[in-house]
């Protein structure tokens, strides 16, 4: 743990609470990162399929790992006379789980995760009746859930959260919440940037008629913009993050989800610049210049930091199918090395038809896209010539790129501009897909420097945000200003521009990919048991 009595380097702290673990960035005040650290947790176990839950208390274990690893690292790097001060923390957090909590301020049982699939009914209702997209990953259609199957648990609920927002709490004792990630827990409206009050009644009476007599809004973190206050650090929350305590005060920005923080992470905060991130799962997020209208299975809306407009197109199958079929030619010698960093060369020298090879990549279901069901994913088009290990994985990263296209032709039909991609996630470790992306969208693309520091930088790049609003009466950017100031010089960004001859490739296989997926109902009724 760090003393008090160090002269520290001051900066930024991000934290990011994701899905497979938690990491931490200690930065100096330019963001640039001095130190990182992380640790891993596990789903509980033994749950049916399909049901995913953590225990906050594992979140709260690997906080104060991560950050002990971190300084650790600082220490050894800048050697024992120096230390670190952070001037503000940023926090992200997978979106959407359910985090409920008791009077006392006790967490009430493991919490349910975005990745849940027990409340696709109560999601569609919600959709029906408030005529707003509410996928089922949303806390508000996970809530009505918990009211009428475990009504003694729903009873005993005074606050909810989410991921994000219980580290805010731990931190701060404070149920404050980003107004992006707030947009992920009930609809928001985007205009006075509170959530739809118009739709609490509805929302109330639906609970009502579970069993459950509470009022949403009593229930629902403060939303809050970028740069307002999000809370201060208490002695309490710097215990946990082995600081001094004599260092509660420091401010805290509004927590946000992760896909907000890689929006910030990816200095975007403007109409037309795009982030696309390729996982396991893939999302775009666009920053809109008005709201998204009417309701589309294959658009969510949310919100950036500031309040603006975030159409969000979600892909559960992201690079899964790749990562499957990677692995599955990984043998023999190269079974213990990276078997991604040996086969994507090869998948970046395979020609850009991948020798007339096509792939549906449906390994789960995808909403969006009217896939009700997985295990239907598949390759086609085999022959003597084109079976080649290339081959088959490009075309298996081409189908998420091309089931993302999709959902952004929505986008495209009601006029949203779209001037440049950026990519992040774990596809940017390998840049030269940067060029695909650009093929495929016929958009330039950028990769930033950071891309590899994920949502934990874009929580810095907040926390910088939330410090500079509070401490300096001249510091008068608006957040997308602010962002925009953070651009790197070009030579510390990799830029990819569309090739004719490839885009024109890539267009003609997307129309051979749309007459494939035409044929997803019939390929999922011949392979259902």
């Amino acid at each position: 743990m760090l003393t008090s009595e160090e002269t520290p380097i001051e900066g930024y702290l991000g934290i990011d609470n994701g899905t497979q673990g938690l990491s931490v960035v200690l930065t100096d005040t330019n963001l640039h990162v001095l130190a990182k650290g992380e640790a891993k947790y596990d789903f509980v176990p033994n749950l049916p399929e399909g049901c995913y839950e953590q225990r906050a208390e594992d979140w709260d274990h690997a906080l104060s790992t991560a950050m002990e690893q971190a300084l650790e690292n600082l220490q050894k790097k800048m050697g024992d006379r120096m230390s670190w001060k952070p001037l503000a923390i940023g926090i992200s957090g997978q979106m959407h789980g359910e985090c409920l909590i008791g009077d006392d301020g006790s967490i009430l049982g493991p919490v349910r995760l975005w990745c849940d699939a027990r409340n696709a009914d109560t999601a569609e209702e919600l959709t029906q009746q408030f005529q707003v997209k509410v996928p089922k990953r949303v806390t508000c259609a996970r809530f009505l859930w918990t009211c009428r199957e475990r009504p003694e648990l729903a009873t005993q609920v005074a606050h909810i959260t989410t991921p994000a927002g219980w580290c805010a709490f731990r931190l701060t004792n404070e149920f404050k919440l980003g107004i992006g990630e707030a947009s992920g827990m009930f609809p928001m409206d985007m205009t006075h940037y509170h959530y739809r009050t118009d739709l609490f009644e509805q929302y109330d009476a639906a609970l009502r008629d579970s069993g459950v007599s509470r009022r949403m809004v009593e229930l629902l973190p403060t939303p809050v913009r970028a740069g307002q206050n999000g809370g201060y650090l208490t002695a309490a929350g710097a215990a946990l993050l082995n600081l001094p305590e004599e260092w509660a005060g420091i401010p805290v920005a509004p927590a946000e989800g992760d896909q907000i923080a890689a929006l910030a992470g990816s200095l975007i905060g403007s109409a037309g610049t795009i982030s696309c991130s390729f996982g396991t799962s893939v999302c775009a997020n666009v920053v809109g210049d008005r709201p998204f209208q009417g309701v589309s299975a294959a658009v969510d809306q949310y919100c950036a930091a500031d309040g603006a407009p975030v159409n969000m197109v979600w892909l559960r199958n992201g690079t899964t199918f790749l990562n499957t079929i990677v692995e599955s030619y990984s043998t023999g010698s190269n079974k213990n090395e990276d078997a991604f960093a040996n086969m994507m060369p090869q998948v970046i020298d395979a020609p850009a038809d991948c020798g007339g090879l096509l792939a549906l990549p449906f390994m789960d279901d995808e909403p969006g896209l009217h896939v009700e069901q997985g295990g239907s994913a598949l390759i086609v088009g085999w022959n003597a010539e084109n079976a080649k290990a290339g081959n088959v994985a490009k075309a298996a990263l081409l189908s998420t790129m091309f089931n993302l296209k999709m959902g952004c032709q929505i986008l495209d039909a009601q006029g949203y501009p779209r001037s440049e991609l950026v990519l992040t996630g774990g596809l940017s470790k390998t840049p030269e897909c940067g060029q695909i992306l650009a093929d495929v969208f016929n958009t330039p693309v950028k990769l930033l420097a950071s891309a590899d520091e994920g949502c934990s930088w874009g929580a810095a790049v907040l926390a910088k945000y939330r410090h500079l609003c509070q401490s300096s009466e001249s510091f008068s950017l608006d957040w997308a200003s602010y962002l925009q100031s953070l651009i790197p010089p070009d030579d510390e960004t990799i830029r990819f521009q569309p090739i004719a001859d490839h885009v024109r490739e890539y267009k003609a296989m997307f129309t051979r990919y749309q007459k494939l997926i035409q044929l997803q109902s019939q390929i999922t009724a011949a392979t259902s048991l």
